[in-house]
């Protein structure tokens, strides 16, 4: 088979006619990019034109997802009256015949248990928190508690991936992979959207974390976020390999990029174009990333604030610095995993450590972006996939206890820009099952994040397959008294 002449024979008028049109179709995206860039009022974004569509009160966000489903029984919902009913079971007035588990669903019984731990008020607000969580407690009044956040799904899986996608099943576009479409960058020299995974104190073989993740889904991947690695190269491949100096490699690039420029020019394929796009990234973060990535000159009193595990790489201490450099930096959207939540079992235990792992960085975080000025226009979410239980999963002990994953009611905390500190938003019953006051659901959510953004979650849409998608899919509704 001869390459040129299989070529030559695809030259027919159809297929000219087709190629004709992809360049055009190539060429306005091109143009189409420029003009949105320079629409938005700063060149180096790279935004969609008229966005944002108000003015914003945050210009990032770092989200602090907590993989696995901390127990809010444990860490902010106080329900004191579970004592006197310890071991008794889940009333079926409570429970009112929703879906259960695989791994409860055989249980003949469901005793309450009642969290271990001590809780106490704290700040102005009077915020009820754990002692598991002592710093947190600190910083209450800087946070605004959602206690009646609900979700469609039950299991890991399909719950993380609502949470970062605003749909249960896979290859919808991650949120931050939306800002990334929508907002663009603020430095040129570093990705929009950055990943960073940290494991904690729980089972190392916690819930997998998959890269669709922080994934494009149907978005050019350009968009898609850039996983950090706490060891080696920051970013696969950023080093140039053995005998490659700097000025060989950018020749090198230039080549690729004629190459690959008329490739674009014949066929059209914005992947072609995103992949122009991230080999020169790749190269102005040869520069960037390490000196990102290098706390060494990080004053003594930083170690201080957010523990000595942020000298160690891959923790989430060293995560939460890391994020806070970012955002120093003028990167989009930083989002940290912390997998180790998954506490079906030996729950008192597995928790303390979880705490220990997340609680001091996660209050000095918020600290540290106050002192420079940045808590006002970033974001901070903190919080998992769904709830947890207040029956017990197997056998309930005196000291000792576990909790399957419970969708209809469940806490998180959200920080800084937009968002109205110290106050509690919603309730639930005695039992933390079911909501009493204030539901807000994941869809609602998200559109009061982009909100904050300066986004109508209505109007930040992309075609695809004839249909034009959103975050919030057809659903979601600002939550006002959020809002600063």
């Amino acid at each position: 088979m001869n390459p040129l002449r299989e070529h030559a024979l695809l030259l027919t008028r159809r297929h000219f006619f087709g190629k004709a049109g992809l360049g055009l179709t190539a060429l306005w995206a091109l143009l189409n990019e420029s003009t949105a860039a320079a629409d938005s009022g700063n060149p180096a974004t790279g935004g969609l034109p008229g966005l944002p569509h108000f003015k914003p009160k945050a210009r990032r966000v770092i989200y602090l997802f907590q993989s696995g489903a901390p127990s809010q029984i444990d860490l902010f919902d106080h329900k004191p009256k579970l004592h006197d009913l310890r071991g008794k079971d889940l009333p079926d007035s409570v429970r009112k015949g929703q879906r259960l588990t695989g791994m409860t669903s055989t249980q003949e019984h469901f005793p309450l248990a009642p969290s271990l731990f001590r809780f106490a008020r704290h700040g102005k607000c009077g915020a009820w928190v754990s002692e598991l969580l002592p710093h947190t407690a600190k910083v209450v009044d800087e946070l605004c508690f959602i206690k009646s956040l609900h979700t469609e799904a039950i299991n890991h899986d399909p719950a993380i991936t609502f949470f970062q996608t605003g749909a249960q099943l896979a290859g919808r576009p991650s949120m931050g992979a939306w800002l990334s479409y929508g907002l663009g960058s603020e430095n040129r020299d570093l990705p929009a959207f950055v990943a960073l995974v940290s494991q904690g104190s729980g089972n190392p073989n916690d819930q997998p974390l998959y890269d669709r993740l922080w994934g494009s889904g149907f978005l050019p991947s350009k968009y898609q976020g850039v996983k950090f690695r706490s060891a080696g190269d920051p970013v696969l491949f950023l080093s140039n390999p053995p005998g490659l100096g700097a000025g060989v490699r950018r020749r090198f690039l230039d080549d690729l990029a004629r190459l690959n420029e008329m490739r674009l020019k014949e066929f059209g394929d914005p992947e072609i174009a995103t992949r122009i796009e991230q080999y020169e990234m790749a190269y102005r973060m040869q520069t960037s990333v390490p000196e990102l990535t290098d706390v060494s000159k990080e004053p003594a009193s930083t170690f201080e604030l957010y523990g000595s595990d942020a000298r160690k790489p891959g923790t989430f201490a060293a995560n939460c610095l890391l994020a806070r450099r970012l955002a120093e930096r003028g990167v989009r959207f930083i989002q940290l995993f912390h997998r180790g939540w998954d506490q079906h079992v030996k729950l008192p235990t597995s928790i303390r450590g979880q705490c220990r792992d997340t609680d001091q960085a996660s209050a000095a975080l918020v600290l540290d972006l106050k002192q420079r000025g940045l808590l006002n226009d970033t974001l901070i979410v903190w919080g998992g996939e769904f709830g947890r239980t207040v029956y017990c999963q197997g056998t309930l002990t005196a000291n000792d206890y576990g909790r399957d994953h419970h969708p209809r009611c469940f806490t998180i905390w959200l920080a800084g820009g937009g968002i109205k500190g110290g106050i509690c938003h919603g309730g639930t019953d005695d039992f933390s099952y079911n909501i009493t006051d204030k539901p807000v659901h994941v869809h609602d959510l998200h559109a009061t994040l982009l909100h904050c953004l300066g986004i109508d979650h209505t109007r930040l849409t992309y075609k695809f397959q004839g249909r034009h998608y959103r975050l919030t899919d057809v659903h979601g509704n600002v939550v006002k008294e959020l809002l600063a």
